[in-house]
């Protein structure tokens, strides 16, 4: 029977060695040692030799969304915030249109796609009352039915450090979704190019522990240099354990900043190597604060009052410059 249907008295009960790091000898990054020099050497703009981690700033919200709040012009808001980013998570449309060439930092590079937010209908014929009647309903789970979004050369014209595939584990389209990892992973490692898997989580997916150990086990096992997921109050550390590759946290949905600063705290200490956020940071009240007190967590070692100070003071510094 397989491990995810059995139950802790069905077996050796499970140890995830989470007081244990997992070593990187001659490298700094997790699980990246044996990988050749160009790898190595992109992943290194992502994450911070220095201690290991990166702060992701996320705006590709609008390759299925269009323009989400705070990102209607990405020229006027993001672009303040790219100096305080290490790695940069956009689309090539918007790289191409609004990122200055100029720029010195890492892309992370959306490469799936093809699905939008607008749920497609499903129709057929029905009859009621001795009429026939065309009857729809919404699609099922039509955001999973993704596919590549470019060619392993568009990525190399755009200079990307790793590429960011979207994975449904547990959905109606979950095998071409790994599919279209694999085949990025098979592209990309051709050309030193880092995939970056993306834990996608539908309505009908469990938001647990157990379900990101399955999800981001089997993206690190089939190829993915990095995984991104979401945080977890209870089990995280499990998640980060026993995945051997380097995971970044998704920001999710707009939180208070201090519980958005509590959350990059936590998943620091309980194994994350960063955090790839976007509405936590664009949509705050102040977001060159709040990008800034994040990188006050991640890599100055701040913990969640102090950034929280720090937020409050920059914030108030710019409302005193605007006078």
């Amino acid at each position: 029977m397989a491990d995810i249907q059995t139950s802790a008295s069905d077996k050796k009960e499970k140890e995830y060695f989470t007081h244990l790091p997992q070593e990187a000898p001659g490298f700094f990054l997790k699980g990246s040692h044996q990988y050749d020099w160009g790898l190595k050497n992109r992943l290194s703009r992502v994450f911070n030799p220095k201690d290991g981690r990166t702060v992701m700033l996320a705006f590709d919200h609008g390759y299925f969304q269009g323009p989400t709040t705070g990102l209607e012009r990405v020229d006027q808001t993001i672009l303040p915030l790219e100096p305080y980013a290490d790695c940069l998570m956009l689309t090539r449309g918007i790289q191409r249109s609004v990122i200055p060439a100029s720029t010195t930092k890492a892309i992370a590079l959306r490469a799936s796609g093809g699905t939008s937010m607008i749920s497609p209908m499903e129709e057929w014929e029905g009859e009621l009352d001795g009429k026939k009647l065309k009857l729809s309903r919404p699609g099922f789970e039509p955001l999973s039915n993704e596919s590549t979004a470019l060619t392993i050369e568009e990525a190399i014209r755009l200079n990307a450090s790793i590429l960011a595939v979207q994975v449904f584990v547990g959905s109606a389209y979950e095998r071409q979704s790994l599919k279209n990892m694999t085949d990025l992973v098979d592209a990309a490692s051709r050309y030193g190019i880092g995939v970056m898997g993306v834990v996608a989580v539908g309505r009908a997916m469990a938001r647990n522990a157990q379900y990101f150990r399955l999800a981001t086990r089997i993206m690190a096992e089939l190829g993915a240099n990095v995984v991104k997921c979401y945080y977890l109050e209870e089990g995280f550390d499990t998640i980060t354990s026993c995945c051997p590759v380097p995971i970044v946290i998704a920001g999710g949905k707009k939180l208070p900043e201090l519980d958005a600063l509590k959350m990059c705290f936590n998943a620091i200490n309980e194994g994350a190597n960063g955090v790839d956020m976007g509405r936590n940071i664009f949509q705050s009240d102040a977001p060159v604060a709040m990008m800034r007190a994040v990188q006050g967590v991640v890599h100055g070692g701040l913990n969640p009052k102090k950034a929280f100070e720090m937020y409050n003071d920059l914030k108030s510094d710019k409302k005193k410059a605007k006078k």
